[in-house]
């Protein structure tokens, strides 16, 4: 049956236009339940015997929820006890408008089989569709529609209400009106906090129900604490005259009384408006979209230099704000002061579930607990938990309901919990939470997509590609590497010059565009790189055997090949899909030892020895052009073979090989971008590195005027320049400090699309075009590049959206942002572990450098573990010494010693665990010594147990 739907539409042009849609009703649209025998069904979803223990329900039952109840209450669907759940098309349309995230977690329940959600296209069933009536609102006919298809599964499964013991539907919802029509039609309906309450058997669900609005207003106080928002209109009406700002509110990490919003202005430019005090910051949270209104110029305030935390104790919601607020220093300082406002408005909110942990209530039997968010950004969230015994001690999540204006905090509810505080699991699982890294198993749909094993090369996939099988390819990568993504060949020609070869995974050959394992791999984004543990991009299958470049197989590759000449000048370039057997997987160390064997002269080491001498060149050419060599500590774990706790820390040593390997990746990576830029102007997938702002390099040049050293900043290569020469004697380590402190000045490198920026310079590499090309197999934005070439080359065809600059544009800014949530995290992996790690040795003594002064501290680096670490010199529980900050310097003179940066001191290391959701590494002072102030230092560490090497 066809039923059509005819409107009109006003164009952009100011025209009309008329619109005609048709929607087909169907009579073969089954019930999907066992119960049923009128349905000519194959297969079933939903059980004959749909039982749970329920005081309100003791019959075989369905459950239907509503739009309301499936986005509010997902937290409680997605509990293994909830089954039997017909999921009408009205909702999951609704759901799916209305949250991509909900949408996406009640798709994944739907697809667990022993769940049996059972999705009904009432929408397109003869006897369920409804139109819409004059006068009546979308949302009131989409409640109908629910009704109505609620009342024909109860008639269509034969469930009268005299049977007590016959299968029952059950409406669930948490509309009041909703619930009173849906009596009236005779329908059997609970709200769902009246359902979950009746399933005995599970009382811990409770906990996880979200507020609903009688809840909200039971636990907050009369008085009223802070501003009310305005309204979305009067927002968008502000913001639209100019009297209110919108940007993204960013929580300060070390004054919770603190913060920024960052307004993005045309193209580049952007500014920062500081928030200060509670009525003020008025509820918004870290990283919502917020409306500001600037305060007048004589309210204008400086950051604070106080670090404050939110200590624990619950506030009292009445007491005054302006307690807390006293401690906030203004600042007397005119220059220093800067754009202040206030929130008015909140434009969305960005709410996730937050790991933690509870803070038990000091009142016995209480049931309503704080939770202690680990991101200290996150305000703390007051929740209703029966089972705080058991929850203590453990990292739990939570997410927020809502924050009424009369509550100091927002309320929220118990989501999970995730295990024991402090143990290796439980903290790895938080960190890849916080850090939003997804890390799920991959589901059947992306797995549906891999190649079918044994795989094999066939005689057509031969006649497509160049076979370069006889070519005597070889990788080299971190040791334990199995993702090998690159190979490399180096041979003289017979006119005398030299071939070189870099050959990459051909890894879009076996990901086809927008199938499930290419949707996976662009929301992944990157692979992930923590300690003794790699979270892939793309299903081991192809990351470890059937795209890796292993010795001995033969591999699809993509090549770029060019002919050069001894002095390093490329002549010629092409590419190439192919086909390769790798003759060696090499370490970089065992490459090293090749090339500096002089007894060694295979064909391996001989396309080494090329390779190491070309990429000494290219090094050199491209240092002169401006290029930086910077330097930040990275390091290595020793790990004991059986219990996996790290029992020694060392910085990794670079080679020679490190930078041959390096040097042949980034000529691959400019040649690729170079051709795709010239192929596709408007769509080409690049990567750029901003120069940074010169108010950067100040504590460089500071630094490194504290030594009688001058350094220039006016271009890259001036910086190279000057850092190359940069050198104080008897101070060996000078170098490299300036170097690790001007990596801090740059900026974060970004992926972008031509067709949507007109800057494609590389600052650190001093290139005027980058992309990346040579790693696919752990970063999407390379299978992209990858595809392009491809269809450069003509080796493969396109596709729309590769071909749509705004499309390329969104999916860049996933691919940045997961790329610096990845790095955060591996960061924040090295920090746990650096921790397990000084949890064991108790207190150490070290050698290190001041890399800042602060006003009541020195950070200090310590380079044989490329720790950094801040000593205090004030402390809550002892007189402070006197202390002179000068800003200039900067220096900071404590007693009678005055403190550089670079001045070289002795520490003591240990773990401070006495808060075990926020442990530090703690440094004390040994040497200057400083009466009243240094520390003695602790006895010699003990031996190292047996170990075997791992590399983060």
């Amino acid at each position: 049956m066809l039923k059509s739907k005819t409107f009109v539409k006003k164009t952009r042009s100011g025209g009309v236009l008329k619109v005609v849609r048709e929607h087909y009703l169907r009579d073969d649209i089954w019930c999907g339940s066992e119960a049923c025998a009128e349905c000519k069904q194959d297969s079933t979803v939903l059980q004959r015997d749909a039982c749970m223990e329920s005081s309100l329900c003791p019959y075989p039952h369905y459950l239907v929820p509503d739009t309301n109840v499936v986005l509010h209450q997902i937290d409680v669907l997605e509990d293994p006890v909830i089954r039997n759940v017909i999921i009408l098309q009205t909702v999951l349309q609704e759901v799916r408008h209305r949250s991509a995230t909900v949408y996406k977690r009640l798709k994944d329940i739907a697809h667990e089989p022993g769940r049996h959600f059972y999705t009904f296209t009432n929408e397109h069933h003869r006897e369920t569709f409804i139109e819409r009536e004059p006068g009546e609102s979308a949302n009131d006919r989409n409640d109908r529609a629910i009704r109505v298809a609620v009342k024909w599964y109860s008639q269509h499964l034969k469930t009268p209400e005299s049977d007590p013991d016959g299968l029952k539907v059950v409406l669930l919802t948490d509309d009041q009106g909703n619930k009173q029509k849906a009596e009236e039609n005779s329908l059997l309906v609970y709200k769902f906090e009246e359902y979950i309450k009746s399933l005995v058997a599970n009382p811990e669900l409770v906990d996880r129900l979200a507020l609903s609005n009688d809840d909200k207003q039971e636990i907050t106080s009369s008085k009223v604490l802070f501003p009310e928002h305005l309204p979305l209109s009067k927002i968008q009406a502000g913001i639209k005259s100019g009297s209110f700002l919108q940007g993204t509110f960013r929580t300060s990490r070390y004054n919770y009384l603190e913060a920024t919003v960052f307004v993005q202005g045309k193209g580049e430019d952007s500014t920062e408006v500081l928030i200060q005090g509670l009525q003020n910051l008025n509820r918004a949270v870290h990283h919502d979209v917020v409306a500001v209104e600037l305060l007048p110029d004589n309210q204008w305030v400086a950051p604070s230099a106080v670090v404050l935390e939110d200590d624990g104790a619950a506030k009292d919601e009445a007491a005054d704000g302006g307690e807390e607020e006293k401690v906030l220093e203004p600042s007397v300082t005119q220059a220093a002061r800067q754009a202040t406002g206030k929130v008015v408005g909140i434009i969305k909110r960005s709410w996730r579930p937050f790991c933690g942990m509870l803070n038990v209530s000091e009142i016995k039997e209480s049931t309503r607990h704080l939770f202690t968010p680990a991101d200290r950004r996150i305000p703390r969230i007051r929740i209703e938990t029966r089972q705080a015994s058991t929850l203590a001690g453990q990292r739990i999540m939570v997410a927020i309901d809502g924050w009424p204006k009369d509550s100091r905090y927002p309320n929220g509810h118990f989501v999970r919990s995730l295990g024991v505080a402090g143990e290796k699991d439980t903290e790895q699982e938080v960190l890849l939470l916080e850090h939003d890294v997804p890390h799920q198993d991959f589901s059947q749909a992306v797995l549906s997509f891999l190649p079918k094993m044994p795989w094999v090369i066939t005689p057509e996939d031969l006649a497509k590609r160049q076979d370069l099988r006889h070519l005597t390819v070889c990788s080299v990568d971190p040791p334990g590497c199995t993702d090998i993504d690159d190979a490399l060949h180096c041979r003289e020609l017979e006119n005398g010059n030299l071939e070189v070869g870099v050959h990459i995974a051909d890894v879009s050959h076996f990901i086809r565009p927008g199938n499930a394992l290419d949707k996976e791999a662009a929301n992944r984004g990157t692979t992930v790189y923590l300690c003794g543990k790699r979270i892939d991009m793309v299903p081991e299958l192809l990351s470890s055997n059937l795209c890796s470049l292993r010795s001995n197989v033969e591999r699809f590759a993509f090549s770029c090949i060019w002919e050069m000449n001894h002095k390093a000048e490329i002549l010629k370039t092409r590419f190439t899909k192919s086909v390769i057997n790798s003759k060696a997987s090499l370490t970089y160390a065992e490459a090293q030892m090749r090339i500096d064997d002089t007894n060694k002269n295979d064909d391996i080491t001989q396309s080494l020895r090329g390779l190491n001498k070309l990429a000494k060149i290219l090094k050199r050419k491209r240092i002169a052009n401006g290029a930086l060599t910077l330097s930040s500590l990275e390091v290595r774990f020793h790990i004991d073979s059986e219990t996996h706790d790290p029992i020694d820390l060392q910085t990794k040593e670079l080679m020679e090989t490190n930078s041959m390997v390096e040097e042949f990746m980034l000529l691959a990576n400019i040649s690729v971008a170079q051709k795709i830029y010239d192929e596709f102007p408007e769509c080409a997938l690049l990567r750029k590195h901003p120069a940074p702002p010169p108010s950067n390099y100040d504590i460089l040049i500071k630094a490194a005027k504290s030594k009688d050293v001058t350094i220039h900043t006016d271009s890259a290569k001036a910086l190279a320049d000057s850092l190359d020469v940069a050198k104080v004697d008897g101070f060996q380590y000078f170098n490299t400090l300036l170097r690790i402190l001007a990596t801090r000045c740059m900026m974060q490198a970004v992926y972008f699309c031509s067709g949507m920026d007109s800057d494609f310079h590389h600052y650190g590499l001093a290139s005027p075009i980058y992309t990346h090309f040579t790693s696919p197999i752990r970063r999407y934005a390379d299978i992209i590049v990858h595809r392009l070439l491809a269809v450069a080359i003509r080796a493969d065809g396109t596709y729309a959206d590769l071909m749509d600059k705004h499309k390329q544009s969104a999916l860049c800014n996933n691919l940045n942002y997961r790329h610096k949530m990845s790095q955060y995290a591996q960061r924040a992996s090295v920090a746990f572990h650096t921790q397990l790690f000084f949890k064991a040795r108790g207190i150490l003594n070290e050698e290190g450098f001041v890399l800042f002064v602060r006003k009541n501290a020195i950070i200090v680096l310590i380079p044989r573990f490329g720790l950094e670490g801040t000593v205090f010199f004030t402390s809550k529980n002892k007189v402070s010494p006197n202390l002179v900050f000068d800003e200039e310097g900067p220096t900071l003179k404590v007693e009678q010693h005055t403190f550089h940066i670079f001045d070289r001191v002795k520490v003591t290391i240990s773990l401070d665990d006495s808060n075990i959701q926020h442990q530090k590494i703690r440094m004390a002072l040994i040497e200057p010594v400083i009466p009243g102030v240094s520390v003695p230092a602790p006895e010699a560490e003990p031996p190292a147990k047996k170990q075997k090497l791992l590399d983060r």
